[in-house]
């Protein structure tokens, strides 16, 4: 099997159009027409459909459009086993995290990892936790952080290896009448204007569903993808903002209490993810194992406020 007809037919798929797929690949639209001509004759029937000026998968293209970006994903890993074969602990490691995840937790590490693994460039990607989902399953990274409510139960793509917990938490100004205690119920805390993060946001995910399942709509005042605009927004007293606990607040004049759903904090395990059909070099393996005791040192990053009275 040629990996060019692969790479073209997935791309293809992607974009929905000869000409852009062309463009992305750097090839003639002809020699594209014709790579996607020939692997139809190989496999004995058509992988799309013309609507209008785009192709779209036809069935059989659908079922097998998994198979090929997988081909395609093993073929890259072996390239970067081999280079690293040759050239022993040296490659390049992308990974994908969520900016406050970013900022709280790989700023610091990195240095660490960088002490037992001086040769390898890892390159950081920033995005919410959706994306990164279809970032790993793309082959566009080796290793995604991500809460564990992303992935569907027993799903067979994606190995793990356990962080900590993320509670989640509403922050506030002082002044705020959020009540006095260390903790709010969802279903009390949904009726305030809610300073939210972007539903493309793991975090946001599971406090949309722990309000479903309390029976209760969330009042959202704002949606961002940058955390702090959202800890600007509640010291300023424009609402309260729901942040997970490994945001760092502590630049800002905020009440910090946790939110509960059923009389427990709500909270998800994290997790750092890779595609299981890829294998992995060794420096991987090593990033996962070392930053989970680096977050076990430095979690909760945020912690609930005192009560008042409380010293």
């Amino acid at each position: 099997m040629d990996l060019r007809h692969a790479r073209t037919f997935v791309t293809v798929a992607e974009l929905g159009s000869v000409s852009k797929a062309a463009l992305r690949l750097r090839i003639a639209q002809p020699a594209l027409s014709r790579q996607i001509s020939d692997l139809e004759n190989e496999l004995g029937f058509k992988l799309f459909h013309r609507a209008g000026r785009r192709l779209v998968l036809a069935s059989e293209g659908e079922q097998l459009l998994g198979d090929y970006r997988g081909l395609l994903n093993y073929a890259k890993a072996l390239e970067e086993r081999a280079q690293e074969l040759r050239r022993g602990e040296t490659g390049m490691l992308k990974v994908a995290a969520s900016p406050q995840h970013i900022e709280s937790v790989l700023s610091q590490f990195l240095h660490k990892y960088a002490q037992h693994y001086p040769n390898v460039k890892v390159r950081i990607i920033e995005a919410p936790g959706l994306e990164i989902l279809s970032m790993l399953e793309r082959g566009e990274v080796h290793l995604g952080q991500n809460l564990k409510n992303v992935i569907p139960p027993d799903d067979p793509r994606f190995g793990s290896q356990p962080l900590e917990f993320v509670d989640m938490l509403a922050a506030c100004a002082p002044s705020f009448p959020l009540g006095k205690r260390r903790a709010i119920a969802v279903e009390r805390v949904a009726s305030f204007p809610l300073l939210m993060m972007d539903a493309q946001f793991a975090v946001r995910r599971s406090f949309d569903a722990a309000c479903r399942l309390a029976g209760v709509k969330p009042n959202i005042l704002m949606e961002s993808r940058t955390p702090h605009s959202l800890l600007a927004m509640a010291e300023a007293g424009h609402g309260v903002a729901i942040v997970p606990s490994q945001l760092q607040t502590h630049r800002y004049g905020l009440r910090i209490v946790g939110v509960t759903f059923q009389g427990r904090p709500l909270r998800e395990p994290m997790l750092i993810l890779w595609d299981k059909r890829r294998p992995q070099p060794r420096y991987v393996t090593a990033f996962c194992e070392m930053l989970a005791q680096h977050v076990k040192t430095v979690f909760p990053i945020s912690r609930r406020s005192r009560a008042p009275g409380q010293h």
